[in-house]
């Protein structure tokens, strides 16, 4: 493998429909970089995926600069290894003859506050099309990296400061509010691709009806009290959103085309319920899929579902960690809504669960003969559906099997 160019590739797998995006370079052209070391960082609308070097060498060239859009299995850089290595870094760029000259006359300032261009570091690509977006020069950044390199996060971080030149003013944020000042926070990748998806799904894809019934949650509370010690001892979190999978499972065995998507030749059923669960992580709402709920018991659910959130809210799920989701569930109420409508459904899913926040409420139950009204705890949730694939009538069949399967919960 020596004195090759090797190229760096973006991941072939990618879920249809799901966008990436190169978020960082962890190296600079002319560095030296080992084989399996994290090179480049892509965001796609679901997660942050690390690529890695496929092989030992100098980085010779990016191709695919920060904020760029990347197609599967498209090349975005190239590693230059043996004798081709020496050339890659020996022809990196080089800083401009000023800043080499302002290196090496005496500096005005302590070593540590010297910008990063005063110690003749190289700025790389993604740094210099930042600099010239934000109207700084590279005097104005100090450089936090390796060998006062300045970094991405140096720009965006002197440009919040107010480093950057007041002149030419920002556009006010509204024509009807001229004069009001605002501070700008730019999209991340995901929060792009969330706003996107979700104003198709809405507006263009599927014709969103919600149904909403209340649930009784006392069985469910009761049985959980009963088990929580021993589910714990386990090492299992015994949680709500357990009994929830297992209740919209059983109401997916009865309306089986909740769990399906539209085709405009056919009505495309799953054979298999994977289990999407809605969950808020640091780069924005993500549904990491339970695999084969219909195979799972109580148990099995309540230990995959804490996995999967754990690595959610960490920031560590990967690629197909977010795949093939068939049916989601959000669980808003967790956060304190009670009812959230129309909760806007995935791509490729006919039917999403909302499930409100949990609240003591007064309830005419039955008693003897006749009715009393007690303290219960109750919640509400809905189903929004794609209304090509299923009625209210289908709909509503569904939500009495999760109500009913909840309210009488006696495993």
């Amino acid at each position: 493998m020596s004195n090759q160019i090797v190229e760096i590739r973006a991941p072939e797998e990618q879920e249809e429909g799901t966008r990436s995006q190169v978020l960082r370079w962890l190296k600079a052209p002319g560095e030296p970089v080992s084989a399996h070391e994290p090179l480049i960082e892509l965001e796609t609308d679901k997660v942050t995926v690390e690529v890695a070097a496929p092989v030992s060498g100098v980085l010779a060239e990016v191709l695919k600069e920060e904020r760029e859009d990347v197609a599967p299995g498209e090349v975005l850089g190239r590693i230059a290894t043996g004798a081709a290595s020496h050339r890659a870094a020996a022809q990196a760029p080089q800083p401009a003859a000023a800043e080499r000259r302002a290196s090496a006359a005496p500096a005005a300032l302590p070593a540590a506050a010297r910008p990063a261009s005063a110690a003749g570091a190289p700025l790389s690509p993604a740094v210099r099309r930042l600099l010239g977006e934000r109207g700084l020069e590279p005097s104005q950044v100090r450089g936090t990296g390796p060998d006062g390199r300045i970094t991405v996060d140096d720009v965006l971080g002197a440009a919040a400061h107010g480093h950057a030149p007041a002149s030419p003013p920002p556009p006010p944020a509204r024509a009807e509010s001229p004069g009001i000042a605002v501070r700008r926070v730019p999209h991340s990748a995901v929060r792009q691709r969330i706003a996107a998806r979700m104003v198709e799904s809405l507006l263009h894809t599927s014709p969103h009806v919600t149904n909403v019934f209340e649930v009784d949650l006392t069985a469910v509370l009761a049985h959980r009290e009963r088990h929580r010690q021993s589910f714990a001892e386990r090492g299992v979190p015994l949680t709500l959103s357990a009994y929830f999978v297992r209740a919209a499972v059983a109401a997916i065995e009865e309306v089986p085309e909740a769990n399906s998507r539209w085709s405009e030749a056919a009505l495309e059923i799953y054979q298999t319920v994977n289990f999407g669960i809605g969950t808020a992580a640091p780069e924005g709402l993500v549904a990491p899929v339970l695999r084969g709920a219909e195979t799972l018991d109580l148990e099995q659910t309540a230990q995959g579902i804490d996995a999967l959130v754990r690595r959610a809210r960490e920031g560590r799920l990967a690629p197909e960690d977010v795949r093939g989701g068939t049916f989601t569930m959000s669980n808003h109420g967790v956060s304190g809504s009670l009812i959230a409508t129309p909760i806007i459904l995935f791509p490729g899913q006919a039917a999403i669960l909302g499930v409100g926040k949990l609240e003591k409420r007064a309830a005419v139950v039955p008693h003897g003969e006749g009715e009393r009204i007690e303290i219960r705890p109750r919640c509400y949730a809905t189903l929004t559906i794609d209304h090509r694939v299923m009625d209210g009538v289908r709909a509503n069949r569904f939500m009495q099997v999760f109500a009913e399967r909840l309210g009488l919960w006696s495993e």
